[in-house]
């Protein structure tokens, strides 16, 4: 089902997680971000711009434990928990952000 940002056709799939990793750029963040209910703040920011960084260094979006990990690592003990990140990505914060930083679904997410 596709999105329309900025009077463009982007094309999702059935989850809605884009179809072509490139058509992604901060517009289409916002449009899938309001698809699921988020107002992005710079917290909401700094994860999804996070993941996009995991993604070209790694060519996988990580699973929720990774990732709690990972930005426990690279942004602080307070911002890698479990409970901060899905206080910012309520429907599960490896799924719902990868969606919104236009990455493929998480390996491991049902």
């Amino acid at each position: 089902m596709p999105i329309e940002v900025n009077g463009v056709s982007i094309a999702t799939d059935e989850e809605g997680y884009l179809e072509d990793l490139s058509a992604w750029n901060e517009d289409v963040a916002k449009v899938l971000a309001d698809t699921e209910g988020l107002d992005m703040s710079n917290d909401h920011w700094e994860i999804v711009n996070f993941l996009r960084e995991y993604y070209e260094e790694y060519q996988i979006a990580p699973a929720v434990r990774v990732l709690t990990k990972a930005v426990g690592k690279k942004l602080g003990k307070e911002k890698g928990t479990s409970k901060y990140l899905y206080e910012l990505f309520p429907y599960g914060p490896a799924k719902q952000a990868c969606k919104i930083a236009g990455l493929p679904k998480p390996t491991g997410c049902v």
